[in-house]
């Protein structure tokens, strides 16, 4: 179950930095709207970052958690906010992804 809180949170994170990326777009009510989302989204993400290392090692909780928004972040950057995909923006998400998966064969949890 720790990992299945580790993944939404991760998520969670994924959601906050794209309301940061859509506040950066807009202005007045819509930008406060965003900013509301963005406060939302954290909250959930960082209670489901507490609830995970209760059980699993803080150090790779974290360092899930933080890829998993990462990836997720870059994803929706290429494909909502039309971010370049380069080759080493893909090669280097690839390794993201496969360090993301070693760390969760790895762990004893």
């Amino acid at each position: 179950m720790s990992w299945i809180f580790l993944v939404l949170g991760g998520i969670f994170e994924v959601a906050f930095a794209s309301c940061l990326g859509k506040m950066k777009e807009t202005t007045g009510n819509t930008m406060i709207m965003w900013g509301v989302g963005f406060v939302v989204c954290l909250t959930i993400s960082m209670g489901l970052l507490i609830k995970a290392t209760q059980v699993l090692p803080i150090g790779t909780a974290y360092a899930v958690w933080t890829g998993i928004g990462a990836v997720g972040t870059v994803l929706v950057g290429i494909f909502v906010f039309h971010e370049p995909a380069t080759f080493w923006r893909v090669v280097f998400i690839t390794t993201l992804i496969c360090s993301i998966i070693g760390l969760k064969a790895v762990s004893s949890h």
